[in-house]
Order: C-alpha cells, then sequence, then structure tokens
C-alpha cells in the first residue's frame, strides 16, 4: 500500500473536491483519480461516491478515514519527534550509583540545562539497583544510554572515562576499639569482623585489591550492594567497613576514620556503549559532563 496515496485519500476525503485536492496536492486531476482508484482496486471496496459535482464518502470510505487520520497523525508525531531529535532535544536514559545523587548528578544536569536552554530534553533517571553490574549490563543491552559507575574489568564494548573520585575511609560503631582514631594503617583493621561489598559490585574489586596490595587479608561477615546500607549496619554495631566518605556518615552514630596508607580512592567513570548508536542528545550531555568533571575531583 502506498503511503503517497494514502495522504491523497486524506486530502480528498476532506475536501470532497477533485480539483481542489489535486491543488493542494500540486499533482494532476488524472494522477489523483488513478491514486485513488488504485487504493480502491488494492481494498477491493469503493471509498467515494459522486454527489453533483463533489464526491463524498461511502461508509466503508469514513471508516477507512478514522484510521488513516489517526496513522498519518501518528506517523507526523514521529516525524517531528525524530527531527527534534536529530538537532539534539529527546530523552536521555542515565543510570548512575544512588549515591551520586544528592550533589554531584544533579549539579551536572542543571548545568547541562542551563548550557542548552534552546533544546527539549528530558532525563529518564535509573538509580533502583545501586549495583555497577546492573548499570554496565544495562548500557550493553541499550537500556540505558549513558552511566556513572564503579570500573569492571574485561567489558571490552564498553568505554569508561573517569570522571571523579572518593576518598576510601574506615568506618566503625563508636564504641569500637579503632573508633579512638582519626587516623589508622590499613593493617591495623585485620583483627576485626568487616561488612564488604557484593561481588556485583564495582567497589569490591577496587578494596580487594587495595587489601591485597598492602598485604592485607579481611574477614567479611556480611556482604551488601549498597554503600548507604553498609553504613547503617556499622553504626548499629554489625563491624567496620571500607567504604567511600559520603555525606551521609556525618549524619549516622559511627566514627570515620582516614587511612594512612592508602592513596587509592575510588574512582567514578562514565560509561557509554562503544558499539551502539548514541543520539545527538547522548553526545552533547556526554561532552559536557567530561568537559565539566575532574577525575581528581573528591566527591562526597
Amino acid at each position: 500500500m502506498n503511503l503517497q496515496h494514502l495522504k491523497y485519500f486524506d486530502v480528498l476525503a476532506r475536501e470532497q473536491h477533485y480539483t481542489r485536492s489535486s491543488k493542494i496536492l500540486n499533482v494532476t486531476q488524472p494522477s489523483l483519480s488513478n491514486a485513488i482508484a488504485s487504493l480502491e482496486d488494492e481494498l477491493g471496496i469503493t471509498l467515494f461516491e459522486k454527489k453533483g459535482r463533489n464526491v463524498v464518502l461511502t461508509k466503508p470510505g469514513k471508516i477507512f478515514q478514522d484510521y488513516i487520520a489517526r496513522t498519518l497523525g501518528t506517523l507526523d508525531d514521529g516525524i517531528e519527534t525524530v527531527t527534534k531529535i536529530s538537532k539534539g532535544s529527546g530523552f536521555i536514559s542515565f543510570a548512575f550509583l544512588p549515591v551520586l545523587g544528592t550533589t554531584f548528578v544533579p549539579k551536572l544536569v542543571r548545568g547541562f540545562h542551563d548550557a542548552n536552554p534552546d533544546k527539549e530534553i528530558l532525563f529518564d533517571f535509573h538509580t533502583s539497583s545501586g549495583v555497577t553490574r546492573e548499570i554496565v549490563d544495562g548500557i550493553k543491552t541499550m537500556h540505558y544510554d549513558i552511566g556513572i559507575a564503579s570500573y569492571l574489568p574485561d567489558e571490552p564494548s564498553v568505554e569508561f572515562l573517569p570522571i571523579a573520585s572518593q576518598e576510601l575511609v574506615v568506618i566503625a560503631p563508636l564504641d569500637h576499639p579503632l573508633a579512638q582514631f582519626d587516623n589508622i594503617y590499613l593493617e591495623q583493621t585485620q583483627p576485626y569482623e568487616q561488612i564488604g561489598f557484593s561481588k556485583s559490585s564495582g567497589l569490591r574489586n577496587v578494596i580487594d585489591e587495595i587489601f591485597k596490595k598492602n598485604n592485607c587479608s579481611y574477614n567479611i561477615v556480611y556482604e551488601v550492594t549498597v554503600d548507604q546500607v553498609i553504613a547503617g549496619l556499622v553504626s548499629q554495631g554489625f563491624g567496620i567497613a571500607v567504604v567511600p566518605n559520603m555525606s551521609i556518615l556525618k549524619h549516622l552514630p559511627l566514627k570515620t576514620i582516614h587511612l594512612k596508607n592508602v592513596i587509592q580512592d575510588r574512582s567514578f567513570y562514565l560509561v557509554t556503549n562503544k558499539e551502539a548508536y548514541l543520539t545527538p542528545a547522548v553526545i552533547s550531555f556526554k561532552e559536557f559532563v567530561l568537559a565539566h568533571s575532574d577525575p581528581k575531583e573528591i566527591v562526597y
């Protein structure tokens, strides 16, 4: 079925006059007549009947017009939307770790909107899982356009670009033996039970590597996915933990202790799919984030 013929039908159905319709469509009247005849032959039914010098829709023609009007309207909406996307507007599906949702991400998005006042860009934020593994998998399946997460090894189709850091600290219950210190060496944590990140968290690899480099071991008694949950468990005396120095720590009954011999911070990475098409809006946001971030910047 020819789309052009459907558009011819739509105009003739509204105008009910071949001469006026052919002028609107900028085609000859015979061309219009042939198009309608071809459409009727294909459908096997009469769509128009003569009424004086005009034509009117038959009953099947009226039914068909309702469908065609909706179809062409939807098509026009689609064309308009895609045209806007090509000019930098549209939706961005953005997944990030919840710890960045208080200040870091809102400031980035606000700055991006302020820098692009003429573009209609809407963000679809995703923070529900809070795990790097889920964010990276979502990027690979193109469920998310862009993300911020920890680094994961062996992901050749994913681009990881460093954009910020967090200091790693030890947290302990207020009545814990380590709570008397402001600074300690990593090996001082070894005698105590610890709450660790689950293996699905990008931080687990980072912290494992830090203990390995310092020839230290740690006794994990609980594994948790989310930073804030670990902090809550520590505050209730379930153990100590090595976590990023985040703002929530100031509001919990626990002691934050800095590490003397650990210079490696937790890094955050801007994550995209190397093999996927990125819309102009996503590319623009990616470039903005890279231009307005510093891998050495410490965030909380």
